[in-house]
C-alpha cells in the first residue's frame, strides 16, 4: 500500500511541503499557498500540541488534500497522527516498530536513511520511498551513489533544503524534494507574497 500510495500523491510533483513551528493559523496559511501553487502534499512534524493543532488544522482546510504528519518516532506519536486524520506518516530515521504501527494503521511511511544499510533495510522491509534526510549534508553526490546499487529506489530529499537546491537535488537523483523553512522563500519566488 504505502509505495502505490506515494506513485499517486507524487505523480507529476518534484516539491511537498514541511510546515514546522508554526501556529495553526499561518500553517492553514502556507499550506493554502503552497497548494494554489500546485504543490499536492504538505506534512506538518507533530513534535508538540500546538503542532497537533497545526495538523488537525491543515487537515481540516485540506479539502482532502494529503496532509501527512511529521516526526512520527513513536507508536504514539503514530496513534497521535491517526486521530488527528493524517493522510500518511513521515519520520526522520528508519524504525521497523514506527513502520509497523503505521502498517497496522493504514498509514502509507516516508521514514528517513542517510547510510546504505538503511536504504537496503527500508528495501527489505518492502518499500520503494524513502526520506534521505539531511539531504544537505548528504549532498548531492549522495543520490547518484544510492541510484547505482538501488536503482528502484525513490527518494525524497529532506533536511537543509532552500529554493536554490530543488533544480540540484532533482538533477543529481532526488524524486521529490521537501522544503520546510526554505518554503516561504520558493512561494516568494513563485510570484506571492502568501497574502
Amino acid at each position: 500500500m504505502t509505495n502505490e500510495w506515494f506513485d499517486e500523491a507524487f505523480a507529476g510533483q518534484t516539491l511537498m511541503g514541511i510546515l514546522r513551528g508554526f501556529d495553526p493559523e499561518e500553517t492553514v496559511r502556507l499550506a493554502e499557498v503552497a497548494w494554489q501553487l500546485g504543490v499536492r502534499c504538505v506534512e506538518v512534524p507533530i513534535q508538540n500540541e500546538q503542532a497537533l493543532a497545526a495538523l488537525r488544522a491543515t487537515i481540516a482546510a485540506s479539502g482532502g488534500r494529503p496532509v501527512g504528519a511529521g516526526t512520527v518516532t513513536t507508536p504514539e506519536r503514530l496513534r497521535l497522527a491517526a486521530e488527528a486524520g493524517a493522510a500518511f506518516t513521515v519520520a526522520p530515521g528508519l524504525d521497523p516498530l514506527v513502520l509497523a504501527a503505521s502498517s497496522d494503521a493504514g498509514l502509507p511511511h516516508l521514514p528517513g536513511v542517510a547510510t546504505a544499510s538503511e536504504v537496503q533495510t527500508a528495501e527489505q522491509l518492502g518499500l520503494r520511498w524513502v526520506k534521505a534526510f539531511p539531504a544537505s549534508v548528504l549532498g548531492t553526490g549522495w543520490f547518484g551513489a544510492m541510484r547505482g546499487p538501488f536503482p528502484q529506489m525513490r527518494f525524497v530529499a529532506t533536511g537543509g533544503m532552500t529554493a536554490s537546491s530543488v533544480e540540484p537535488y532533482l538533477a543529481a537523483g532526488a524524486s521529490i524534494v521537501a522544503l520546510g523553512s526554505g518554503l516561504p522563500d520558493l512561494l516568494r519566488s513563485q510570484g506571492s507574497d502568501g497574502q
